[in-house]
């Protein structure tokens, strides 16, 4: 009697727990239907579950035909839907059953709106991925030819991105039909089918045979790129440098340069600025004698397009291109750096900005003695005018200079001028030298560095600026872990030690600051013997700032001193500051006497 009522307490349960999840399935499907957008729009989020709770078989023959027939007018319950969709091949029952998405995700991908389209045809790449050849070619390749057959656009527009992840794993006769319908978008009447239609070219190129390629997609890549509208002609750089990996050098010659030429001297100044952009890219993939001979030219007019933000652009891709040529140092030296020049002096402040920002890495591309004779007069005349960025740019990045040329150049030449940069009126000027000179201190050697560099190095610490005052101090650490922690016990800790009596509670900050940051590179014996009785001193500072710094600091140095030490100084001065009449100091001992304990 026993057994029997416990199996009958069992069966409740199931039934009540069957009856639940069909209630609140029930209840999620209701609120589908709803006509409040925010109740819909989190019931679609849900689907997930329902498919969960239901199983692959109802979710296959009941709910995905239920989502297919949701013709919701709210884009964002549509796109939330063609999102959640991508992800049900699992709800579906795995790779086997993928294609039963596709009939919804086709509806959605005809949709009106571009962000519902597009979030379509990913989520059915994404499905795709699952599939294998023989579902691709029995129930992808007809969607695709439906959209592409559509009567609007949006559903041809939809099926341009759809034709690479079809066309390997179809068979041969699809495959040419999938070529007549692509040349069938390409010549769409309207733009933005032509336009996916050229994107998709970039993606098709790769995977069609060798005589599809020249006798179906590159003369489809020319006519695009002659296009009347500069949307679609703006997409030519990337099928150019889509279609350059797969052609010969005769080929290339004969297709890509003449498609090139033209739209580096397109009407439209977003066509020319795209192709300076990207126009390295084409480079990579062709002979350097190719493109001295073939590209070069073309570069050097875009570096000279009337346009700003086309000179803005090819000017960022200076050092990339030049990479391509390398073994051409007469030309490099004789094209190149005469427009570089011309550059430098641009009318644009965007245009120096955007040569600052590279031309160092010109360096290591041309070797020391060009270096000296053509490129650091240029990066001097760019750090002595009066643009700011301009010098962050060229500081930011003079390690790639500094690794090139010798040592005596930089002492001669480049130091100076980053010396006299410390007077910059810009604190951000100033704080890029006061980054980048320890490094090239180290480099230097630390001989130099105790001669040349090391007292002003100490005025930075004192600077007006936290930033700088914060950077400088940073900066310590990498100096002693190069040079040693001798050389900071006896080159550096006392600088610092004489900045702990400075009057100004700022800069005994940036003192104590700098010797917690130091702690961890020295021994022992000197945070003990030296660093803690020079600190502990402070406690009777009347500044509470200097105060609360000092329970801080002593917090970060615990680790690294003596039990005796501990014991002995750190914490009768933790104590006496944790009477403090100011709270925060107090708080701060606090928290340092607790982890002593």
């Amino acid at each position: 009697m026993l057994w029997s009522n416990n199996d009958q307490n069992d069966n409740k349960r199931a039934e009540t727990k069957k009856t639940d999840k069909l209630y609140s399935i029930a209840v999620l499907l209701e609120e589908l239907k709803s006509e409040d957008l925010h109740i819909r729009l989190c019931s679609i989020q849900k689907i997930s579950v329902i498919a969960l709770a239901v199983g692959h078989v109802r979710t296959r023959t009941e709910l995905i035909p239920f989502l297919s027939e949701i013709t919701d007018e709210e884009d964002e319950i549509t796109l939330v839907l063609a999102e959640e969709l991508g992800k049900f091949v699992d709800f579906v029952g795995g790779n086997e059953y993928s294609h039963t998405i596709l009939p919804p995700l086709t509806k959605l991908a005809r949709a009106e709106e571009t962000v519902v389209r597009e979030k379509s045809v990913e989520s059915i790449k994404i499905i795709s991925k699952a599939m294998d050849k023989n579902q691709i070619q029995t129930y992808l390749f007809p969607v695709i030819k439906d959209l592409a057959n559509g009567k609007w656009f949006s559903s041809r527009s939809s099926a341009c991105g759809l034709f690479s992840i079809c066309y390997k794993s179809v068979d041969k006769s699809s495959k040419e039909e999938l070529l007549l319908l692509f040349r069938e978008l390409c010549n769409d009447k309207t733009p933005m089918v032509r336009r996916e239609a050229a994107k998709e070219l970039a993606e098709l190129a790769p995977i069609v045979e060798e005589e599809n390629l020249k006798k179906i997609i590159i003369p489809l890549l020319i006519q695009l790129s002659e296009d009347e509208q500069d949307s679609v002609r703006i997409l030519t750089i990337d099928n150019c440098i889509s279609v350059s990996k797969l052609i010969n050098k005769d080929e290339f010659i004969t297709y890509i340069i003449p498609t090139l030429q033209n739209c580096a001297a397109d009407r439209s100044w977003r066509v020319r600025h795209l192709v300076a952009n990207k126009f390295y890219q084409v480079s990579e993939s062709v002979d350097p004698e190719i493109v001295k001979e073939n590209l070069l030219e073309i570069f050097i007019d875009l570096l000279s397009d009337n346009e700003e933000e086309v000179r803005v652009s090819g000017t960022a891709r200076i050092s990339d291109f030049s990479k391509q040529i390398k073994e051409y140092q007469e030309t490099i030296s004789d094209v190149i750096f005469p427009i570089i020049e011309q550059l430098s002096q641009d009318s644009s402040k965007k245009v120096k900005v955007s040569l600052a920002s590279v031309i160092t890495l010109m360096a290591p591309i041309i070797g020391n003695q060009m270096s000296i004779e053509k490129l650091i007069p240029i990066c001097l005349d760019l750090l002595q005018q009066d643009i700011s960025e301009v010098k962050l740019s060229i500081i930011s990045k003079l390690e790639s200079l500094s690794k090139v040329v010798s040592e005596e150049i930089l002492i001669n030449t480049l130091l100076p001028v980053l010396i006299d940069l410390i007077k910059d009126p810009k604190w951000r000027v100033r704080c890029a030298v006061v980054d980048y000179i320890p490094k090239l201190g180290i480099q230097l050697g630390v001989d130099f560095f105790n001669e040349k560099i090391i007292e002003l190095y100490i005025t930075w610490l004192q600077d007006a600026i936290f930033k700088i005052r914060e950077t400088a101090a940073k900066n310590l650490i990498q100096l002693t872990k190069e040079f040693g922690s001798d050389w900071c016990t006896y080159n550096l800790l006392p600088h610092i030690f004489k900045l702990l009596k400075n009057p100004n509670y700022k800069i005994k900050q940036i003192a104590m600051y700098s010797l917690s940051l130091l702690a961890p590179e020295l021994e022992i014996d000197i945070i003990s013997d030296k660093m803690i009785p020079k600190l502990t001193v402070l406690q009777n500072n009347k500044t509470p700032n200097v105060k609360l710094y000092l329970a801080k600091c002593l917090h970060e140095l615990i680790p690294y001193t003596e039990e005796t030490n501990i014991q002995e100084e750190i914490i009768p001065c933790l104590t006496d500051l944790l009477n403090d009449d100011d709270q925060d100091v107090s708080t701060f001992a606090k928290i340092a006497l607790d982890e002593i304990n």
